[in-house]
């Protein structure tokens, strides 16, 4: 077998590995790119780091260590939802080791992990205040403005807009468009509202090429900048909640769903793989007046 060189994401991860443990690594992460890259290289990087203090190297590592592992990120009050990640992507790692045949067999192969709690705990933005922020949006810079309504009338994750370039903007049966990557490097196009397409017009102006979110030094936008931007434009619009990207992504769904579009649609539209997810953001599934006993015994007539 070829050793493989480690891996650029991993030139951060500095326990002293093995070789095989250090094939291991870089052969996992080589599976994979882009963002989903950088997370798993991430989760990869805080379990080897809490390994380091232990005793036993990476392939010593026994069930027990890992749940430890788990209870501890819990105690730090990590979402259950982020330790299952962490979890799911050491699980990965090692079955990737003994598919190798680097090691025997996966110490994470049953390790328990927590129930992830299908109701959205996050901040959420009634309809007047997804509006002041639209407005508030529009009174500051053409980036504000185009950012922050794409995020809120499209949904995109912050790294899948801030992503896009201006080659990937369209025109498609009517509609404006913008082609974006997804999570895992699914490539999809979307349609703009007008007002959405307006802005990103704006923003880029006279150019024909590059990002469409370029900050005032003419660099990208990253997500961390892209973050302090919708800040900044939620102070700007009075509201007291911790605004985030993911609060607008969170708004575009719920709007979605308590506006009747099937949970198929927004599901395919906030490119959730599983249709649980989406379903933790809808706030009116408990709601009486939509039970499916009307429909039903609507059609029965």
């Amino acid at each position: 077998m070829t050793t493989a060189a480690p891996s650029t994401a991993l030139a951060t991860i500095q326990p002293a590995f093995t070789g095989a443990e250090r094939i291991a690594l870089a052969g996992f992460l080589a599976g994979y790119r882009g963002l989903t890259r950088d997370a798993y290289a991430l989760d990869l990087r805080q379990f080897t780091s809490w390994c380091r203090s232990r005793p036993p190297n990476l392939f010593a590592v026994r069930r027990a260590d890992i749940e430890s592992f788990a209870r501890e990120l819990e105690a730090r009050g990590r979402a259950r939802a982020t330790v299952t990640r962490r979890l799911s992507t050491i699980a990965g790692f090692y079955k990737y080791a003994v598919e190798e045949e680097l090691l025997d067999h996966s110490p994470a192969a049953h390790v328990r992990r927590p129930r992830v709690d299908y109701e959205s705990r996050a901040v959420a933005l009634d309809r007047n205040e997804l509006g002041a922020l639209l407005v508030a949006a529009g009174l500051g810079s053409p980036v504000d403005h185009a950012l922050v309504s794409l995020l809120a009338l499209n949904g995109p994750r912050v790294s899948e807009a801030t992503g896009a370039d201006i080659e990937h903007l369209g025109l498609e049966r009517g509609h404006r468009t913008l082609t974006i990557t997804r999570k895992g490097g699914k490539v999809v196009t979307i349609p703009l509202a007008p007002r959405t397409a307006r802005a990103i017009d704006l923003a880029i102006g006279e150019r024909t090429d590059g990002p469409v979110f370029v900050a005032a030094d003419g660099r990208r936008i990253d997500p961390h900048r892209g973050g302090r931007l919708v800040r900044k434009v939620a102070r700007r619009a009075g509201i007291a909640k911790a605004v985030t990207p993911h609060t607008l992504r969170y708004a575009f769904i719920t709007a979605a769903l308590d506006a009747g579009v099937p949970l198929r649609d927004v599901q395919e539209a906030a490119s959730h793989a599983d249709p649980r997810t989406t379903m933790r953001y809808d706030r009116a599934r408990g709601s009486l007046d939509r039970h499916a006993t009307y429909i039903v015994a609507g059609a029965a007539r």
